[in-house]
Formats: C-alpha cells, structure tokens, sequence
C-alpha cells in the first residue's frame, strides 16, 4: 500500500511494492556495523522494528527462508534465527508451519511485552576528516527514466502552464521596483498583503473560516509538513497514520523519532472503530490524514466519518494533521469540504499546496492553525526560509485579486476531467477483466486492483523493455493486495492508449512465459 527499496525501502514509501521476497534487497535497509558494541543479531531485530514501523515492511509480508536470507545478509544462519525468535517473541513477525514468515501490524502484535525502542535513523558514519550523521529515512525516493512512456502517481501535465502570462506579469514588476521604501518594509507590506489575499482566497475555495494570523505561507508542502512535524511531534509520540499511506509525508513523520501506528482504509475511508480503540489503549498525539480522499486510493472519508474523526479528537485530545493534497483538481461543482471547515474546536491543522498549475518555482505550501501555533512555525521557519520573495508574491497577489487563479483552474479542471474520463474508458476497455476501480472524485490517479495474482516487479521490468516506466512509487504488493496508482494528468490521449496497450502486451508477456514455466 529493485534498486531503492525499505530503507533505502524507505526511498519508496510506506505501504509500497512487496514483490516476492527475494526481490526485496534486505541487505540495502539492514544496514549491519560489525565494528559496533550491539551484538549483531540485536542489530537485526532494530533494523526489522524499524522498517515495520515506518510502514517500510507492511503486514502480510513474506519473508525469505532463513538460509537464503543468511546468504543475502553475509550473517550465520543462527544468529539471524536468534533474531527471528526475538522479533517472533515481541510480536513483530509470525511464524507458519509449511507457509513460512511474515510480517505482523501493529495492531495484531501477539505479544504483549513492551515497544522496544529502535535504533536512531540517523547513523553515525566515518568520514576520512569527521564523522557525521546520514539519514536511512529521508532518502529520495523518487526514479527518473527517459523512457518515452511513463505513469506517475498523479502529477499535472506542464505543457498546460501558461508561462507567458506570468513572465509579463513577473516583468511589470520589476519596471515598477522604484521606491523610498526599505527592503525591509517592501518585504513586511508585500507579504501581508500576499497573505490577506490568500486568506481571503482559501476561505472562499475551501470553506474555511481564517485571517491571516491563521496563516502560513511557505515555498512548498513538504516545507509545511516538515515544519509543523517539527513543532507538533515529540520522538515517542504516537502518530496514527492510514495503510497503506502517503510516503512522502511517513518519511517525514518517521524522521521525528515518532511511534507509527496504522489503521486500515476500507470503502468509506479510515476504520473510525479501530481509531477509537487506539485512543482507548494509547495517548495519541496525532493522526495525519490526507484529507477527504485517502492517498493512495482515492477513496472517499464518508460524511459520517469524518464527523466521527472530529468527535475523536475533542474527546481524546489529539491533533488531525489533515494533508490536503490534490484540492485543486476536483471535478465537481461541490467538492467535499476539508475538515478544516467544520473544525469547532480547533483540533485541525490543515496544510496544503497552491499553484500546481503554475510553472515551477510558483506554487506555495501553507499551514492554516490557530494564531499562536502559527507563530511558533514562523520562528522555525525564518531559519529554513528567512527571506521572502518579494516579487513572486506580487505576482500571485496580482493574479488572485484579479481572478486569473479561478479562470486557470476552471480552464485546466476541464481538460483533467475529459482526460480522466477518457483514461477511464480505455481501463475499462482494454483491463476491465483485470482490474477494478472506482472512478475518483478528485486528484490526477486511479487507484486499480489487480484481479490476477502476479509479481509487480516482473510487470514493471516487462513494462519497461516495451517503452513504458512503473517507478516503483505507483506499485503496491502484499499478501492480501496487488494494486497500482495510476496516474492520468500529464498524458494526453494518444499517450494513454499507448501506455495502456504497452501494460497490457507486458501482462499478456508474462502470462505466456508463466505458462512456459
């Protein structure tokens, strides 16, 4: 819910591939340091922990024999069996007679012995002048390819920017740059007069009710998240976030030495039942959400729920992170309002981004909180961010006051939509056999699941001799769930009905060499 995988899994997500066991490069992400006082079997059980609580190594995960996976970490076989009866006797991993080893959640640990803390994520590594510390989270887990086809996990298509526009835009202003004014009051005036709009803006989009000491503008959303993780979690606090999730933002939520615990997603969005259970067991600081529409599959938080969630948290105290992602490409002429919106006792902090339209450079993250929340993020944030660019700001300042924000939207909303619908038609075409999936509301992907039972590493290597690119960020495998996250924005039709004609010859391929075998 392979070159990059756990941790460097955590190059790709939480919750993502899980091919067959051998695929997956234990020795990548259990990083093993002989020189070290830890005995070595210790070291394992860490690295384990750590990856199943990340989300690194999702539930129903298969794990290797012993003796292959001995021969793939260069350690004796009895002490990874040590291990194993370790993470066996805590409840992290279960053991089947004639069916093998895998992963347990969380929620399911049969042992009832405390959490054991892990290892710090960040290790120390000589150096030939100094030691340092380097992350095993925050790896980038993004692939590039210059294959002529590729799928993504719903970007926007660049070629609909309209770079002219703000290029005269951002030119006018700097003609008009003469004044008697200080940068520093240039700065200050510009940037509250940026944020009054942008308030105003949000409040009218999203149904939210702020002002701009309810807000904070930074240069990206993953500045936002990092910034509000930093100041709202404590290591040892415990986040509850969904499974499968959002990599990005459990990279981020794992880096502040946070407790992940899961909860599941079915049809009408996160398992409020099990959240409540959660709370009744463990002082939750905070769950993260994505919103209304759940990363990666789309699905929809019921109406019922999402006034379940609040409910939660005013009686439990914990904080909703709610992670608005994709609002900009909603397909409806109502879209479903953030949480945000109906948060009465201000237990939301909602983040989003702004301007993923524009050219890059343009777009905006931002925080909406109460006052003295946000004024906290500033301090952080004038280190990270100290100076404001003045003209940018001018130039979105220009384009909200005069509605050619609304007039992008609505223009490249349209095209979204006829090119969901038409990517729709083609899946349902040519994969309808195949696959199943509901059609989303919102965002630039599809989320399918697989009907037939194969390797998504095998069809992301067949893909990639026809032409066509998986990154391994769309792919999600476990032992109950083979599912992709298909993204459709960037594609234009004749792109589409080649990208889809390569993924079905790959699985036909696969299909004829399984019948070989």
């Amino acid at each position: 819910m392979q070159k990059y995988y756990l941790a460097v899994l955590i190059k790709y997500t939480s919750f993502i591939i899980m091919s067959g066991p051998v695929e997956i490069p234990f020795k990548s992400f259990i990083q093993l340091k002989p020189e070290e006082n830890t005995a070595i079997y210790l070291q394992i059980v860490f690295e384990f922990i750590k990856a199943i609580q990340t989300g690194f190594l999702p539930e129903g995960t298969k794990l290797p024999g012993t003796r292959i996976l001995c021969k793939l970490l260069s350690v004796n076989r009895n002490t990874l069996i040590k291990a194993f009866q370790d993470l066996e006797a805590q409840g992290w991993i279960e053991t089947l007679p004639n069916k093998g080893t895998f992963i347990l959640s969380q929620n399911k640990k049969k042992g009832k012995s405390e959490f054991t803390p892990i290892r710090e994520s960040s290790l120390s590594i000589e150096s030939k002048g100094f030691s340092f510390k380097q992350s095993t989270i925050l790896e980038n887990p993004f692939e590039n390819s210059e294959l002529p086809y590729q799928f993504n996990d719903g970007m926007p298509d660049l070629r609909l920017i309209q770079n002219d526009i703000l290029a005269r835009l951002y030119v006018s202003k700097l003609k008009r740059q003469k004044t008697s004014k200080t940068y520093e009051q240039i700065q200050m005036q510009s940037h509250l007069n940026f944020k009054t709009h942008f308030s105003n803006y949000l409040n009218l989009t999203r149904g939210i009710r702020i002002s701009t000491s309810n807000l904070l503008t930074t240069s990206s959303h993953e500045i936002s998240l990092y910034l509000v993780t930093k100041v709202l979690i404590a290591p040892g606090d415990k986040v509850v976030v969904a499974s499968p999730g959002y990599f990005i933002s459990n990279m981020t939520l794992t880096s502040t030495g946070a407790q992940i615990i899961t909860i599941p997603v079915d049809q009408n969005g996160i398992d409020t039942n099990r959240l409540k259970k959660i709370c009744e067991e463990s002082e939750i600081r905070v769950l993260y959400l994505t919103s209304n529409f759940h990363y990666p599959t789309t699905i929809g938080l019921s109406a019922k729920r999402r006034m379940e969630v609040l409910e939660l948290a005013n009686q439990y105290g914990f904080v909703i992170l709610e992670d608005d992602y994709d609002f900009d490409f909603h397909f409806d002429n109502n879209p479903v309002l953030p949480l945000a919106a109906f948060d009465t006792n201000q237990k939301v902090v909602y983040i989003g981004s702004f301007g993923k339209s524009l050219p890059l450079g343009f777009s905006y993250g931002f925080v909406t909180a109460p006052p003295d929340f946000i004024k906290e993020l500033e301090k952080h944030q004038n280190i990270l961010e100290p100076g404001i660019d003045v003209l940018k700001e001018q130039v979105l300042t220009e384009w909200i006051n005069e509605g050619e924000v609304h007039r992008l939207s609505k223009k490249n909303k349209k095209i979204y939509k006829e090119r969901r619908d038409y990517f729709v038609g083609l899946l349902n075409e040519k994969l309808g056999s195949r696959i199943k999936f509901k059609v989303p509301l919102r965002g630039l992907a599809i989320w399918i699941e697989w009907l037939e039972n194969f390797n998504l590493i095998t069809l992301q290597k067949e893909c990639a001799a026809n032409g066509l690119f998986l990154p391994k960020t769309i792919l999600y495998q476990t032992k109950d769930l083979t599912a992709t996250r298909l993204g459709f924005g960037h594609l234009e039709k004749e792109e589409m009905e080649k990208a889809v004609s390569i993924l079905c010859q790959s699985i036909d391929a696969m299909n004829i060499n399984k019948d070989k075998i």
